[in-house]
Parts: C-alpha cells; sequence; structure tokens
C-alpha cells in the first residue's frame, strides 16, 4: 500500500475512534430514565452514570502522553479501544446502579486514551504543513457523534433495550482493533521521561474528591459532613499539587501555563461556565420524559435542532470574534446562554411544538459560539514547546467541568424535589434550570478580566477547537 492512501486510512481510523468516544458522551442522556426503570432507581438520581464517564477521562488524560510515549502509541490506542468496548459490554451486561457506573468507568479511561493518543498518532505521521488539514478532518466525527447521539439513543432503546446503546461498539470497535494492527505505524521510541506520580495522584484525587462530593449531595446519599470532608479533602491535594508542581523541573502541568493571560482566564472561563451549561444535555432528556410526556424517540430528536444550530453557528464565530475581540464576544456570549438556559424554567407540556424547537436551537447556537471562543482563547498565545500540554490540560478541564456540572445539576434537583415534593416535579426541574442559569452567568466575570492584548484575535494564525464535550 502506497504511503498516501496507508495515511488517509490512518486518518479513518482515528476519527473513527473520535466518533466512538463522543457518541458515547451523548447516546446515554436519553436512555437514563429507561435505564433506571429498568434498574429500579429514579430517573432524577441517575447523574452519577454521565459523571463517572466524564470524571475518568478527566482523571486518565493527564497521563495519556506518557503511556503512549512509555508503551508505544499502536498498542496503547489498541488497548483504549479494547477497554471502550470491555466497559461497554459490562454496561450493557449491568444489574445495578452500582455496576453500570463500574463499567462507566471502565468505558472511561479507553475514552480518554482514544483522541489524545490518536491526535498524537496524526501528529508523528503527518508533516507540520499537513497537520491542521489532518486534524480538521478527524474533527469532523466528533460533530457526528454529538448529533446523532441523542436520536439513536432514544430509537434503539424504543426499537430494541437500552443496552443496545452500548452494544453497538461491539463491531465498531473489532473494526478498530483490526484496522489498527493493519495500518497505525509502530512509531520509533520516544525518550522516556520519569512520570510524576506524585503530581498525578494529588490531582487525580482533587479531582475525583470535589466531583464526588458534589454527587454526593444527591445520588450517593452521603450526609452534609461527609461532603464537607471530600471538599475540604479535595481542595487541600488540588493546593498540594499546585506547590508540589511549582518546584518540580518537570510536572504534569507547569504553573509556566499561567502566566499566559489568555490561558488562565480562559481555563477559569471554560470551568466555571461548563459547570453550568454542561449539564443541559442531561437535564433537557430528562425534562421532556420525565414531565412533558415524551418517549425516549421523540426526546432524541427533540435535541437535533441543539445539534444542527451547533453545527451551523461555527460558520460565524471566528469573524464575529475577530470583528468585537474575545472580551466582548465571551461576555455578551455568556449572558445569552444564561438567558436561554433559564428559558427552560418556562417550559410546560401545553408549549407549542415551535417553540421549544426554536428553545433548544438559539440554546445550541449560543453555546457553540461560547466553546469556540473559549477554545480558541486558551490555547491561542501557547509556543510550540508547550501546545501539548496546554491542550492537554484544556481537554482535563473540560471532562472536569462537564461531570462536576451535571452532578451539580443533580443536586440541585435533588435538592428542590424535596423542597417542592415528590408531585411538583416540574417545579423542581424548572428551578434548577434558573439555578444552574445563574452559575453560568456569573462565569461572565472572569472573561471580562481579558485585557486588550489577550482579547484581540489573530487572524492569521490558524486556530483550530480542541473536541469538544457536551
Amino acid at each position: 500500500m502506497d504511503q498516501e492512501r496507508s495515511q488517509r486510512v490512518l486518518l479513518w481510523l482515528v476519527a473513527l475512534g473520535f466518533f466512538m468516544q463522543t457518541l458515547d458522551a451523548t447516546i446515554v442522556n436519553t436512555a437514563l430514565p429507561a435505564m433506571a426503570a429498568s434498574l429500579g432507581e429514579s430517573p432524577l438520581r441517575m447523574q452519577s452514570v454521565v459523571v463517572a464517564y466524564s470524571l475518568t477521562m478527566a482523571i486518565v488524560i493527564p497521563a495519556t502522553g506518557w503511556m503512549a510515549d512509555r508503551f508505544g502509541t499502536r498498542r496503547v490506542y489498541i488497548g483504549a479501544i479494547v477497554l471502550f468496548v470491555l466497559g461497554s459490554v459490562l454496561c450493557a451486561l449491568s444489574g445495578s446502579l452500582t455496576m453500570l457506573v463500574s463499567a462507566r468507568v471502565v468505558q472511561g479511561v479507553g475514552g480518554a486514551l482514544l483522541l489524545p493518543v490518536g491526535r498524537l498518532v496524526v501528529l508523528r505521521t503527518f508533516p507540520r504543513e499537513r497537520f491542521l488539514q489532518a486534524m480538521s478532518f478527524v474533527a469532523i466525527p466528533g460533530l457526528v457523534g454529538p448529533l446523532i447521539g441523542p436520536t439513536l439513543g432514544g430509537w434503539l432503546v424504543e426499537a430494541a433495550s437500552w443496552h443496545w446503546i452500548f452494544l453497538i461498539n461491539l463491531p465498531v470497535g473489532l473494526v478498530g482493533v483490526l484496522a489498527t494492527l493493519r495500518f497505525m505505524p509502530q512509531p520509533p521510541a520516544a525518550e522516556r521521561v520519569r512520570f510524576d506520580v506524585g503530581g498525578y495522584l494529588m490531582l487525580a484525587f482533587g479531582m475525583a474528591a470535589l466531583s464526588l462530593a458534589l454527587d454526593g449531595l444527591s445520588s450517593l446519599g452521603l450526609r452534609q459532613a461527609s461532603v464537607l470532608v471530600l471538599m475540604i479533602f479535595g481542595l487541600a491535594s488540588l493546593a498540594a499539587y499546585w506547590l508540589h508542581a511549582a518546584r518540580k523541573p518537570r510536572p504534569l502541568f507547569s504553573p509556566r501555563l499561567f502566566g499566559i493571560g489568555s490561558l488562565r482566564i480562559g481555563l477559569l472561563g471554560n470551568l466555571f461556565s461548563r459547570l453550568g451549561s454542561s449539564c443541559m444535555p442531561f437535564l433537557i432528556p430528562l425534562l421532556l420524559q420525565v414531565t412533558m410526556g415524551y418517549s425516549p424517540a421523540q426526546a432524541g430528536m427533540m435535541m437535533l435542532p441543539v445539534a444542527l444550530a451547533s453545527m451551523s453557528v461555527k460558520r460565524v464565530a471566528t469573524p464575529l470574534i475577530v470583528r468585537h475581540g474575545y472580551r466582548r464576544v465571551l461576555v455578551v456570549n455568556t449572558g445569552l446562554i444564561g438567558l436561554t438556559m433559564a428559558s427552560f424554567a418556562f417550559s410546560s407540556p401545553q408549549q407549542p411544538l415551535l417553540f421549544s424547537v426554536l428553545q433548544l436551537a438559539a440554546f445550541g447556537a449560543v453555546n457553540s459560539l461560547q466553546f469556540t471562543a473559549m477554545n480558541t482563547l486558551t490555547l491561542k498565545d501557547l509556543e510550540p514547546a508547550m501546545a501539548s500540554s496546554g491542550n492537554s490540560l484544556l481537554s482535563m478541564v473540560q471532562m472536569l467541568a462537564m461531570g462536576m456540572g451535571v452532578a451539580a445539576a443533580g443536586a440541585v434537583l435533588a435538592a428542590f424535589t424535596e423542597f417542592f415534593g415528590a408531585g411538583q416535579t416540574l417545579q423542581a426541574f424548572r428551578a434548577t434550570f434558573g439555578s444552574m442559569a445563574l452559575i453560568t452567568v456569573a462565569s461572565a466575570g472572569i472573561f471580562w478580566q481579558l485585557d486588550a492584548a489577550d482579547s484581540r484575535a489573530v487572524p492569521s494564525r490558524p486556530e483550530t477547537d480542541p473536541p469538544e464535550a457536551g
């Protein structure tokens, strides 16, 4: 096989892994009520299924680069697919919520390795002048996955059962393993760097403790004292990592990264903005099925306006940012996201279908613009030597915020359900949407801190979005 064809097949292989990962990040949301009924759980307490996957990805991402260098990209990529498929099978076989959450952890480990290692393979295979074009091709399935995920999940629940949203990964994974063995090159061994085990454990424990503390307010049934202890330990662990990284010559993420104003504000904005908005793919299908009488397939179809508007707005994102700058775009758009989220507080079973479609499309459009602006702001001023570390840090923050956002929404929903009473579920949802909208709007204050230099877009320099979660 000639080199050109081999490289083309390699791109399809990496794109396949990206598609598997992004599809499973969204396909579960529509099926949560059906899972809850099958497992004997409340649909309002199923957020741990989403949180486990996102949090595991956030924890594993910092180790992906070292693992690829230590064990080889091809070997790690095959292992990622095998773990992802194994986790999918375990999810389908789960007979309890605890088993399902544990299986999602296994699946999350595989998912965390798929994209970073695939990106690394492309980086090492393609010359610099073709890398942007190659990664743009790989990114397309990442947009298609969230587009069809909710609809496919709803259809599978009705046509077969919720187990098939995981079992469809088996044939895809088998093709991926065989194609990896056949077409993925085995690059020369990279320089082995000593892994910062201590720093990694502090960082991982800190992220896990904070996320579990939020989730413990609702689905885990932890008492307030336990939640408080978990939060304190989590914050102490993250503070210890920061002090540790400041004195280590080669930490996981150098504190020098935070000397870059655009990256510092971009990361903090990503974290707090997504804490609010990332709960929407979890809350909306629940709202539609639990309180408004939609079937799983109908709820999945209702998520199409979000995905279509998200893809459509990509065309205008760059011209808007170039014309108005990051500061103005992000401050105004953060407010618009809050308003569209708050509009769901007026949802009712009697509202016209057209209103719901326009409401969902509006949220998808402003949310997509937010992702594009936040991601490019975070990475635009990184030097080549820091690009890989900065991109991994951004991916980690995105997944962490997604998990914490869903956990926070679940805790808020549980609190309002208890406050209003079991018969007032719609009121609990309305209050939850309003609360999460306020959290999102609060993040506008972070973007307000951008100075003129950091806010300026650089149109002459190619800017690409890293994969978006949620």
